[in-house]
């Protein structure tokens, strides 16, 4: 079964390994939308990152920001909409643990910071961010289950302080996008998902009146 959802912007946020890509590939078939993945297989700083983070986390991040914003724009322009695998603002997330716990100088950070926040004056935000909710535990296994080498060395310390960066993220950018969350500690129907979402984006977009 197919929904007709013409030029909507879907963005999918969520822990490491909670299944953000399997989802946007999914939706991407069912909504018949083009899916923007995020770069992992062609990032060419990420084994170096998790080899030696404190020297390349801005390089890192600044190739990710650099990565989303370049979605960002073809979804826009291309007009018929799409759905990313991470939001861009997620990158500030991760931009903030890594200052946070000595990885990251504050300089950078704030460059990091500035840049990014130029940047969003030539962003459209998404229709709707689909938060994928986990546990820490389960993060964790999916993360050990998909067995990529640079991944091997995440902690569940960090994974925890991921989750709560996270809760604090979604609380925030939802006074300003339209956040549907969706239990994903087990792997659901996409075509059950994708449903449900269709139906919570058109109730999004009633009008209320108050006398």
């Amino acid at each position: 079964m197919t929904y007709n959802i013409d030029n909507i912007h879907i963005a999918i946020a969520g822990l490491i390994g909670v299944g953000k890509t399997t989802l946007a590939k999914a939706l991407g078939e069912v909504l018949k939308l083009p899916v923007y993945y995020e770069p992992v297989i062609d990032n060419v700083y990420l084994e170096d990152f998790y080899k030696d983070t404190k020297k390349y986390a801005f390089n890192l991040q600044i190739y990710l920001l650099n990565k989303r914003f370049e979605q960002q724009q073809q979804i826009i322009w291309q007009g018929i909409g799409g759905i990313q695998d991470r939001t861009i603002y997620e990158d500030n997330i991760f931009a903030k643990m890594l200052r946070d716990s000595g990885m990251m100088e504050e300089r950078d950070y704030n460059t990091y910071m500035s840049l990014f926040k130029h940047m969003s004056n030539f962003m459209k935000h998404p229709n709707t961010i689909i938060y994928l909710e986990c546990s820490v535990e389960e993060s964790i296994r999916r993360i050990k289950r998909r067995n990529r080498d640079c991944e091997k060395e995440i902690s569940v310390e960090y994974i925890t302080a991921l989750k709560k960066s996270y809760d604090d993220f979604i609380k925030f950018i939802s006074k300003s996008i339209p956040v549907i969350k969706v239990n994903w500690e087990e792997f659901k129907s996409a075509d059950e998902i994708a449903k449900k979402i269709y139906n919570e984006y058109l109730s999004m977009y009633q009008i209320r009146t108050i006398n």
